[in-house]
């Protein structure tokens, strides 16, 4: 008889339990160094296919592996006879915007003759070099004074493991005042749970001085204040005379004559918790990963204290206390401001980017935020997003839109992939065309949204919102068995858009196009060209009539290194106005058009997000998610309507849609519209109240104390037969 298999926890990204095996990326155009012992085994995988390896060692020579044709996965093994260091090179690739393949990674797989003695996880690279660094061993603390302008690092060492935080403003303490890290005035200045990067990402005292800001934060999950753990806490549940950080901190803050607390209010680094539907505090595990770390820069002179948390009696630090690792750096040092991001739970972590054209965008504003990986415009200064809107419905203006994914989709088996994993037909796609499309899994739920571009008959170019979108793709390249390359480059072509009326008289005279291209002047909706800025020896660009606004507009991608210049060329022009996030949102919600986490997501199908003629019920061919499409097409439940409120009260995303007690419906995205001089609403709506002339009441408060009623209408709102961008 079978003995049945326990389940296990699936915990991604936590160091494997393999003491032979070691793992390195080759990062594209880099370079990755490791050193063989005898009879180890190095394995260099092409992870994505059509990557040339440079290999170079004493041993083994010099080795050029791989090459345009090598298939996803390909690899080549060596086995060390003595000690040495080996060198893989990811060359770069041809640029993008010319044609070219990009570079994508290297994996190199090294299996130890010797195991390792212990699985202990190495702490990461020094960002610079340090001014103070040390370990706050498990279960305790340790004090520490810091100067104005420093960078303070703290690490979680193995992982899932907290670290309450203290400041105190260290001149004050000279003049007997007491003023440290204060909860309520920090998130009443900062208007967030906790502050992170960017414009609002600094923590005050109780007198209104900020102490830190934070820079970096590889976790994006804390609380902020929580009390450090204290003695009635072990003391309630039992555990009497279990050593706390609220004691620790009280023996470390002896020389500085602070009056010691029972319960220290700390910036609880890396503790999990969340406010539950009925607003009860919850923890869990800590979302943080060996070395993920949190920088902080001082603001003013401080005395600080880090813990590594001792609680190991509930989830908090998965119940194993570990260690914390602190690192000072002096303040001559710079680091960007960034947020981790990881693609799947096991990938690697990637900080937030500046896009090539922030030398110019930041010029204009300081206001940023992370948008999909990178620092983007919310508004520019003397502008706001108010005028933005209007240069962009009356004039022209450009808008910086880098963080869209882009892949390319490259070889024989090229088209059947995005006929297999895209709701539109793209056999009917022709060379020099875009067509829009949803992208759905097996039970059809929206992955994403984009755009396909077609090149030639077996090169394809793939423009969407989300860096899972790779991952997707290389997977059902897989699971099919086809002949296909997809390369991400994302970073090989930085675009932006350029909208409103006046967008092709601005531009025309900037663009070249050679004979073989449809001349930018002529370009149709959803066309696209290779060109060139100012002529045929100027920088190359791709050229499309797309857009994201509701007007007459194109998209201009180019190479990172001319990105500049192209930005320079199109101000120059003298008629178009930047255009940040802000208004981009007032124009796409009056135009109708849908954004990843509002309008849809993986329980949402292109029907229920409004863009159902994005699945023609015609197309022949299988594609994920045909049959599940189908049967939600023959029995829809819900449908994308638009709403006019009265008065002057917005809805937002979330609010309740009712008749009478029953909700009906969800607003997915709402403003007042400048051009309408009312406020609209895109809302999820049950069918039985998706007619036009419904009129239903949006829900504010608890969604019963204070109801805006509003009516169903057609939508766009703005221009609904697209007219405009059509002209």
């Amino acid at each position: 008889m079978a003995t049945a298999t326990r389940p296990r926890l699936l915990v991604p990204g936590l160091l494997p339990a393999d003491p032979t095996r070691e793992t390195y990326r080759v990062r594209p155009g880099a370079s990755t160094t490791v050193v063989l012992q005898p009879d180890d085994r190095l394995t260099v995988r092409d992870v994505h296919g059509a990557q040339r390896a440079l290999l170079l060692s004493e041993e083994f020579g010099a080795a050029d592996l791989f090459g345009p044709a090598s298939p996803p996965g390909a690899e080549e093994t060596f086995r060390a006879t003595r000690a040495g260091a080996v060198t893989v090179t990811a060359p770069d690739g041809e640029p993008v915007v010319a044609g070219g393949v990009p570079a994508s990674d290297l994996q190199l797989e090294i299996r130890r003759a010797a195991p390792r003695a212990e699985l202990e996880p190495a702490l990461p690279e020094p960002l610079a070099d340090t001014r103070l660094e040390f370990e706050v061993p498990r279960a305790s603390a340790l004090a520490y004074e810091v100067k104005a302008g420093e960078w303070i690092q703290v690490i979680d060492v193995k992982g899932r493991q907290c670290s309450d935080f203290l400041a105190f403003h260290w001149e004050k303490l000279q003049d007997g005042k007491e003023r440290g890290l204060d909860s309520t005035t920090t998130r009443s200045l900062m208007g967030n749970a906790y502050p992170n990067p960017g414009l609002y990402g600094k923590f005050y005292d109780q007198d209104q001085e900020p102490l830190v800001e934070v820079v970096r934060d590889t976790v994006g999950r804390h609380d902020t204040f929580g009390l450090a753990c204290y003695a009635k806490y072990y003391e309630d549940l039992g555990y009497f005379g279990h050593v706390n950080c609220s004691d620790n901190f009280n023996g470390q803050l002896l020389p500085y004559t602070i009056a010691p607390r029972k319960g220290w209010p700390a910036l609880n680094l890396f503790y999990n918790t969340s406010f539950d539907a009925d607003n009860l505090l919850v923890a869990d595990e800590p979302w943080s990963r060996p070395g993920d770390y949190v920088l902080f820069r001082a603001l003013t002179d401080l005395v600080c204290l880090s813990s590594a948390c001792p609680d190991d009696i509930d989830p908090a630090n998965a119940w194993n206390p570990t260690e914390v690792h602190i690192r000072v750096y002096p303040a001559k040092e710079r680091f960007s401001a960034a947020i981790a991001h990881r693609v799947t739970p096991d990938a690697p972590p990637k900080l937030t980017k500046e896009t090539a054209f922030h030398t110019r965008t930041s010029q204009l504003t300081s206001r940023f935020t992370d948008y999909n990986g990178y620092w983007l415009p919310t508004a520019y200064d003397n502008y706001g997003a108010v005028a933005e809107y209007w240069a962009c419905r009356e004039a022209a203006a450009i808008m910086d839109l880098s963080p869209l994914r882009k892949w390319e989709i490259l070889g024989p088996d090229a088209e059947e992939l995005l006929q297999a994993t895209m709701t539109r037909d793209i056999r009917r796609l022709s060379d020099g065309q875009v067509v829009y499309t949803a992208v759905c899994n097996d039970t059809g739920g929206m992955i994403d949204d984009g755009t396909v571009f077609r090149i030639a008959a077996t090169n394809f170019r793939f423009v969407g919102g989300s860096e899972y979108d790779g991952v997707w793709l290389r997977e059902q390249a897989d699971r099919l068995g086809l002949s296909v390359w997809i390369k991400e480059s994302t970073d090989e072509l930085h675009n932006v858009a350029v909208q409103g009326p006046k967008s092709r008289e601005l531009l025309a005279p900037l663009i070249w196009t050679a004979p073989t291209q449809t001349p930018f002047a002529e370009l149709k909706w959803f066309r696209f060209s290779v060109a060139r800025l100012g002529g045929p020896q100027g920088l190359p660009l791709i050229a499309s009539r797309t857009g994201y606004s509701g007007e007459l507009g194109y998209e201009l991608f180019c190479h990172p290194k001319d990105a500049p210049a192209l930005w320079d060329a199109v101000m120059a022009t003298g008629g178009v106005t930047p255009l940040g996030l802000e208004a981009l949102d007032m124009l796409r919600i009056e135009a109708g058009l849908i954004f990843a986490g509002y309008e849809f997501d993986d329980q949402v199908d292109p029907f229920e997000a409004g863009i159902g003629f994005t699945v023609p019920a015609d197309k022949e061919d299988d594609f994920v998610g045909k049959d599940a499409l189908a049967e939600r097409r023959e029995h829809p439940q819900r449908r994308l309507v638009g709403l006019e409120l009265e008065g002057n009260e917005t809805a937002g995303h979330g609010d309740c849609v009712h008749v009478g007690r029953h909700q009906v419906g969800v607003v997915t995205s709402g403003v007042k519209s400048p051009v309408l001089k009312k406020n609209v609403a895109l809302c999820r709506m049950n069918l039985r109240y998706a007619d036009p002339g419904t009129e239903v009441e949006v829900g504010k408060l608890d969604g019963f104390q204070k109801r805006i009623p509003a009516t169903v209408v057609r939508f766009p709102f703005y221009d609904p037969d697209k007219t405009r961008p059509r002209s």
